[in-house]
């Protein structure tokens, strides 16, 4: 809590221009509207502040259900395909239809969402052997690349509209009001709150289905439950910030290498850890090339590829 509440802080007083500390204290207690870094703030520093730990929060524990639910420890939304699918439908929304209403974008993002999760695990879970962690990843490639394909052919066929998804493409806390958030809350503090309280009954479902049965979990409702709630977690980041990737990977198997795999620990740290990552990459891509910024979607590749490529030579093992 003290490396969130650090993080946050300093996405508040860190950027092209610095504020201190008590500004930014006086800014949140004691507004002046004609003091202009008070303004700053308000206006640009909070409203980026709350998206980044809303959707580092909601992706990291969103990778951490998915991991749990398909026991695949590369499972996260950007792999299998529900940001691509969230993605597309907002595209589709912003660029054919003329939707721009936030609350719309967020409905649209989970039903996008909701289609791409829904044909992975349809796809990975065909055959005699049921889902595996290697059919579930190439279930999920395949169907990233189709809707990115789709995204992509959309935009070559409205390049008029190319500017206003250009947001939900690369991955931006920036730009956004609190009026674009208040939409998403109404899924996502409850979905993060009912995650903290199924800590230990996915503690029992990761030992195996037959085990957890006759633990007395009922499996079958725990799964849907788990993946509803990453749909609502992982569609409702995307329609606040667009496609931020491997936040959902990389985060759980942190939080698994310093507080274990006991999920009644790793679902908070997950949250912990995920907005106060997300509020770093924000920060450090405000200052790489100022006066522009990197989209933090850019950074949390950077951060990313290299700790999926030691996942990978260290064989796809759990934390």
């Amino acid at each position: 809590m003290v490396l969130a509440t650090t993080a946050f802080c300093a996405s508040l007083a860190l950027g092209q221009t610095a504020i201190s500390p008590a500004t930014v204290v006086q800014a949140l207690f004691q507004f002046e509207a004609t003091n202009t870094q008070h303004l700053i703030v308000q206006g640009s520093r909070l409203p980026r502040a709350v998206i980044a730990t809303l959707v580092g929060a909601s992706l990291a524990v969103a990778g951490a259900l998915m991991q749990a639910l398909t026991r695949n420890p590369l499972a996260s939304p950007a792999i299998f395909g529900v940001n691509a699918g969230a993605v597309f439908a907002i595209v589709l929304a912003t660029t054919l239809l003329a939707v721009s209403a936030m609350n719309h974008l967020l409905w649209i993002g989970l039903a996008g969402a909701a289609v791409a999760g829904t044909l992975v695990y349809a796809l990975g879970t065909l055959g005699r052997e049921g889902p595996t962690p290697v059919r579930l990843v190439l279930a999920g490639a395949a169907i990233t690349a189709l809707f990115v394909s789709f995204t992509q052919a959309l935009l070559v066929t409205n390049q008029e509209g190319l500017d206003s998804v250009l947001f939900w493409l690369a991955g931006s806390v920036s730009g956004r009001s609190l009026d674009m958030v208040v939409p998403t809350l109404p899924l996502i503090l409850p979905a993060l709150a009912l995650c903290l309280l199924l800590g230990r009954h996915i503690n029992l479902l990761m030992s195996g289905d037959d085990i957890a049965r006759g633990l007395g979990q009922n499996v079958g409702r725990l799964k849907i439950i788990l993946g509803l709630l990453t749909l609502c977690l992982a569609g409702s980041a995307v329609a606040m910030a667009g496609n931020v990737g491997f936040m959902g990977l990389i985060v759980p198997h942190m939080v698994r290498g310093w507080l274990g795999r006991d999920h009644r620990w790793v679902i908070p740290g997950c949250a912990v850890f995920g907005a106060s990552l997300l509020l770093v990459a924000d920060v450090v891509a405000r200052f790489l090339i100022m006066p522009q910024e990197i989209p933090v979607g850019v950074m949390t590749a950077l951060i990313g590829t290299p700790f999926f490529i030691h996942l990978a030579r260290r064989g796809l093992g759990h934390g």
